[in-house]
């Protein structure tokens, strides 16, 4: 039975390249509190941006919850409100018509673009979404995990937006310091 920890706002912090996924949220002076973590148990595509439909990148960016999906193929889901502002119109700026869609987390050990973390963790995790509202939560992809020192690096072939897009990531990670983890 999983234990649903008491709280109003949910931090998802998803890190590409290690392939994890961190669960946060903030106490009562706004300060960020580690909750737990869980491996992705499937992933696709390389570092850098969702580009267009079917090139099963997971994509790179801040997005919220758009639904939840008890009733998934992959056991429960969610799906993430990408594209967001900022890819759509980047999607623009250089002539894309189709960024993609229907990114989801969810459970199993599959993955086209979406981040699978297996079916007990979305148990909790879904859970956890339920409880403190699909509009308090926040999902942070990043490309790799940059805290302590560490930058974004940019990917072979990136658009010229890229830098922009992972200084704007840069600072949305800071707050999370990794060396507070339990």
């Amino acid at each position: 039975m999983n234990t649903i920890p008491s709280f109003t706002s949910l931090f998802l912090l998803a890190f590409k390249r290690e392939q994890k996924l961190e669960a946060w949220t903030e106490n009562a002076g706004g300060e960020k509190v580690f909750i737990r973590s869980w491996p992705f148990t499937a992933t696709s595509g390389t570092r850098g941006p969702k580009l267009r439909e079917g090139d099963l990148q997971i994509p790179e960016g801040v997005y919220g919850v758009e639904y939840l999906n008890p009733n998934s193929r992959f056991h429960l889901s969610f799906k993430l409100t990408y594209p967001n502002a900022f890819d759509r119109a980047m999607a623009e700026r250089d002539g894309r018509t189709d960024p993609g869609s229907d990114i989801f987390i969810h459970g199993g050990a599959q993955s086209t673009g979406c981040i699978a973390i297996g079916d007990e963790a979305i148990e909790a995790l879904y859970a956890w979404v339920e409880q403190a509202g699909k509009e308090n939560v926040t999902v942070m992809i990043f490309p790799c995990d940059a805290r302590n020192g560490g930058v974004f690096p940019s990917p072979h072939n990136a658009p010229g937006w890229t830098e922009e897009l992972y200084a704007m990531l840069y600072g949305e990670l800071m707050p999370f310091d990794g060396r507070r983890r339990s």
